[in-house]
């Protein structure tokens, strides 16, 4: 069951949680990923309105604001929820860490095309980071508190300032960004 694997990442992910009970309770990250699941599906059926009204309420009651359009992978963590934007063309694959804060922007108004970052598997998003327009964060990589990236990060490296430097690590195989779904119509 979908509701049980994300409180063991989020089990896996956090050091103070405690329980079960307590993260179904108020982990308000993992009740913006619940209910951005329900709007996904709606968005999905082309049930657009009601897919953006759910989407504006969770708002309301997390802070976080998930387009429903956006693709988000398994195991996806979002602790401290408070604060995080994830737009309509982003992409997050499986495991990422994304703490409050973190925007996953576009750098435009541009239409049908890809606005915003694809995040790949296990990377991690410290509080506060921007990341904008349609770029890559390789796999396992990891973007410091704060940092605004413009550009693809490699796999395994870190981004950290503002505008974000790369810093690569040596020595490392790289992995292959995998999204394991394929939407028919992203838009």
């Amino acid at each position: 069951m979908g509701i049980i694997k994300d409180i063991r990442a989020i089990q896996k992910k956090d050091p103070a949680a405690r329980h079960a009970l307590e993260i179904f309770l108020t982990y308000n990250g993992m009740h913006a990923i619940w209910s951005y699941r329900i709007a996904h599906f709606f968005w999905k059926l082309k049930l657009k309105l009601l897919a953006r009204v759910i989407s504006t309420v969770t708002r309301f009651f997390t802070g976080a604001e998930i387009h429903p359009a956006a693709y988000l992978g398994k195991n996806v963590v979002i602790d401290h929820g408070t604060g995080v934007v994830i737009g309509e063309t982003a992409k997050v694959a499986n495991d990422v860490l994304i703490y409050h804060g973190v925007t996953l922007g576009g750098t435009g108004n541009e239409k049908g095309i890809k606005r915003h970052p694809t995040v790949c598997t296990g990377a991690m998003l410290a509080a506060g980071s921007k990341i904008l327009g349609d770029i890559k964060v390789g796999a396992y990589a990891k973007v410091g508190a704060n940092a605004v990236v413009l550009q693809d990060i490699p796999d395994y490296a870190t981004a950290v300032g503002v505008p974000a430097r790369i810093i690569p690590k040596e020595n490392t195989t790289y992995a292959v960004c995998s999204l394991e779904h394929k939407e028919k119509n992203q838009r």
